[in-house]
């Protein structure tokens, strides 16, 4: 019998530019020259004499242990993602994780070394999977948010839009505390340029009833992908304030598009049909646990669904009787007018 592997062909790929390019830094760093592995690792200073290697540092791992890490996430991620976009869009979102973060991680670190005149960190070695892995939790958080990952036969059960805020937490706690400065902003770039690129800028196909199949929208307008929707409940006033005014500026550089009532609308809608559609399972946890995860995932979308639309019907009745209190005063007026000239009647 013949044997099938199971992985889609971008997903392979990327798996073997991983081993590969790990396995070269490897025999570079070792076999060669100490300062060789700049060939494939992203070095501020050097970088302009080795362009390509705003690539290759995200698939060129340290050690044994993240490359098992980074296999993971490309393995079970890529996975996902390819099966839920189509590879030429997951490839898109590809490029765009692993440039646009390592050109933002290489210029951040320049513009300190030109205030600080440390050079430290300008020889800074960036590199690692960390803005893949934040960029992909971001993805699962806007196709499945209420999906609940099993962890140790069920003693820890984490839903996966709670994910991205505990990967920074932890990349940010480490950052400050273990001096991996560079995971730290690789993991908040990856997370930004993810985020941005799907809540502003990827096609996606009409999923809703109203809709047809051809539709394509840009962007993703729900209520639960906005930015603030990442953190716990007690931060998201703050946050969504702070977030409301980036984009504001953003828009008003003509960076952004501004959502419409109907955009956020039809995200919701669209956020609703992911979850109730055929989309592939984080896990293969086996038939019960899958249903069960199925039955509640769509229980909390639709108490997310309501609690939405009772919002905005309460904002919508306020504004209603705000308005039709003023007519009532109106015309509550004339019959005061007319009083006067009555009493000064002989």
């Amino acid at each position: 019998m013949q044997w099938r592997v199971n992985i889609p062909p971008l997903t392979r790929v990327l798996l073997a530019l991983l081993i590969a390019f790990s396995v070269s830094y490897q025999a570079l760093r070792y076999g060669l020259d100490y300062t060789a592995g700049h060939y494939l690792a992203l070095i501020p200073q050097w970088s302009i004499f080795t362009p390509w290697v705003y690539f290759t540092a995200t698939y060129s791992e340290q050690n044994i242990l993240t490359i098992l890490i980074a296999g993971a996430t490309i393995l079970y991620g890529g996975k996902y993602l390819e099966r839920a976009w189509g590879s030429m869009e997951f490839g898109k979102f590809i490029l765009l994780v692993t440039l646009l973060p390592n050109f933002l991680a290489s210029f951040i670190y320049v513009f300190l070394f030109a205030i600080t005149q440390d050079d430290s960190l300008a020889l800074v070695v960036i590199q690692g999977s960390v803005a893949l892995q934040g960029a992909f939790l971001v993805a699962f958080k806007q196709l499945v948010p209420e999906h609940t990952v099993t962890i140790l036969k069920g003693a820890i059960r984490i839903r996966v839009k709670h994910f991205p805020a505990i990967f920074l937490a932890a990349n940010t706690l480490s950052g400050i505390i273990l001096g991996t400065d560079t995971a730290l902003v690789l993991a908040w770039l990856g997370f930004i340029t993810s985020w941005t690129y799907l809540r502003f800028y990827k096609k996606q196909l009409e999923l809703s009833t109203t809709g047809t199949s051809d539709t394509q929208l840009l962007g993703d307008a729900s209520e639960t992908f906005a930015f603030a929707s990442f953190w716990p409940d007690a931060m998201q006033p703050p946050v969504a304030a702070f977030a409301d005014v980036i984009y504001n500026a953003l828009v008003a550089l003509h960076i952004c598009t501004p959502f419409t009532a109907a955009d956020v609308e039809m995200g919701n809608e669209q956020a609703t049909a992911r979850g109730e559609g055929a989309l592939p399972n984080l896990l293969n946890n086996g038939g019960s646990n899958a249903s069960r995860n199925k039955q509640e995932d769509a229980e909390r979308r639709r108490a997310l669904a309501l609690k939405a639309l009772d919002q905005r019907l309460h904002a919508a009745s306020t504004i209603t009787r705000q308005q039709s209190s003023v007519p009532s005063s109106a015309a509550a007026d004339p019959p005061a007018t007319t009083e006067g000239p009555a009493e000064n009647q002989p």
